[in-house]
């Protein structure tokens, strides 16, 4: 799928080469995140650096980047495009964020409770924000909203590589959500991370690493993952005319 990028050109970044780097990885990752750009999109260089005003060798870089993160497929002689995850890599991906998400609800779990105050109206905060999001239906701010929650209470937990290994796996599980969200289904909701907020504030709550395994769990449940193989290709068939 090949999509042209004719938006505005964003605003030019003060900080230099490396800041608009940053800014264009955070577009695009914005972009592929919200869905304008779903997985298998073919991202043109030349489209791109007439988008963000800059030179096709920055948005190479930048594209690496992003390749890097593996929310990317660099194909040689083809071109970059907005990975396509498989059903496998998929399971990967969500079997990888309940290690990483356990460990930050283990720590979590570990701090003095209740929670500061600050942490749970900052946590608070931004669920009401996600409801609103829910009652408005706007599925944009509904999938940015979700992930950032997540990362906010791997901040919380005070361990930064933990938060940066969340940050990918995010990434490309909104691509394995994008590429096999059942329709009409509504993947990760507001009210599981109500509940994931009750527990951590109530110190007689052991439940807040089992309510984030069932919560991750019942994202993946409604992705369709089953196996769709390529049917055999009988080659007697292609080569009939040969004979």
């Amino acid at each position: 799928m090949k999509i042209a990028l004719t938006t505005a050109a964003p605003r030019r970044s003060p900080r230099g080469r490396g800041g608009a780097e940053a800014r264009i990885v955070r577009s695009i990752g914005e972009a592929i995140a919200d869905r304008r750009l779903p997985p298998g999109t073919k991202l043109a260089e030349e489209s791109l650096a007439q988008v963000f005003s800059v030179s096709r060798e920055r948005v190479r870089k930048v594209l690496l980047l992003l390749a890097q993160r593996q929310v990317v497929t660099l194909i040689p002689n083809r071109g970059a495009f907005v990975a396509k995850p498989t059903p496998h890599e998929a399971r990967e991906v969500f079997e990888a964020r309940r290690v990483i998400e356990r460990a930050i609800m283990d720590k979590l779990a570990a701090l003095p409770r209740p929670l500061p105050p600050a942490t749970l109206a900052r946590l608070n905060e931004h669920r009401s924000q996600e409801e609103a999001a829910e009652r408005a239906g706007d599925r944009k701010a509904m999938i940015r909203l979700s992930g950032q929650f997540h990362l906010l209470l791997a901040e919380f937990a005070g361990n930064g590589t933990l938060t940066g290994i969340l940050a990918g796996l995010i990434d490309r599980s909104g691509l394995a959500i994008a590429a096999f969200e059942r329709r009409s289904s509504h993947t990760c909701s507001a009210e599981d991370h109500r509940r994931l907020i009750d527990a951590l504030a109530d110190p007689q709550d052991d439940t807040a690493v089992a309510l984030m395994m069932e919560h991750l769990d019942a994202v993946e449940r409604q992705l369709d993952l089953d196996a769709r193989p390529e049917p055999m290709v009988d080659l007697k068939s292609v080569f009939a005319s040969e004979e």
